[in-house]
């Protein structure tokens, strides 16, 4: 495969992060109240970041040192737009298809590397929990917990392959998308919340 110039895979430009940890002040005095009342705290986590770049796919190329095949890179059409918005579109953006053509057999394209972006990311959690005292240094904490309390859509995976009819469309949520564990415990998905019991000593 030929080297090329270009962003990395992995190249984010902008990325931030808020946290919040606030222990409530207490509200009740008498027994029954307090019970009930006093001793909660709140934990907010916010997460953004702008997109990541996408490899655009061509036709694929026989390399004749290795003798192994890769998928080439595509031609750009001056004039096209290179993105496309609407409703009609997972998350009213795609890459459009009009402003690239395949290359002459055997050729890598001359539209740059990585230089076409898929989507960004936002999610805000939150958390309210309460310790209760068992017995010194003893403590149960219970927690409820709402991950994307938004519900912000956030889409992953971009159609790269030139030749798909999906191409440069999102074709799964940012959850889907990330490959290493269980979609439910991973960011991007749609609202969910759980509850926990800890114990700590």
């Amino acid at each position: 495969m030929p080297l090329q110039r270009g962003n990395a895979d992995f190249d984010v430009r902008n990325v931030l992060q808020v946290g919040l940890n606030w222990d409530l002040p207490k509200f009740a005095r008498s027994s029954v109240e307090s019970a009930l009342l006093n001793d909660w705290g709140v934990d907010l986590r916010m997460n953004g970041r702008t997109a990541f770049p996408v490899t655009l796919g061509g036709n694929y190329v026989l390399d004749p040192a290795s003798g192994s095949e890769y998928a080439g890179g595509l031609n750009l059409v001056p004039g096209q737009p290179t993105y496309l918005h609407g409703s009609q579109y997972p998350g009213s953006k795609a890459i459009n298809p009009a402003a690239f053509s395949l290359p002459d057999s055997g050729t890598a394209g001359d539209a740059p590397r990585n230089f076409v972006r898929g989507f960004g990311a936002a999610q805000v959690n939150l958390a309210a929990r309460r310790e209760f005292r068992l017995h010194d240094p003893v403590a149960l904490q219970f927690r409820a917990e709402a991950f994307n309390i938004l519900n912000h859509p956030n889409f992953g995976y971009v159609d790269s392959v030139y030749a798909d009819a999906t191409f440069g469309m999102a074709t799964a949520m940012l959850n889907s998308s990330l490959g290493t564990i269980a979609p439910q415990y991973q960011q991007g998905g749609s609202r969910s919340m759980q509850f926990a019991l800890k114990l700590t000593f």
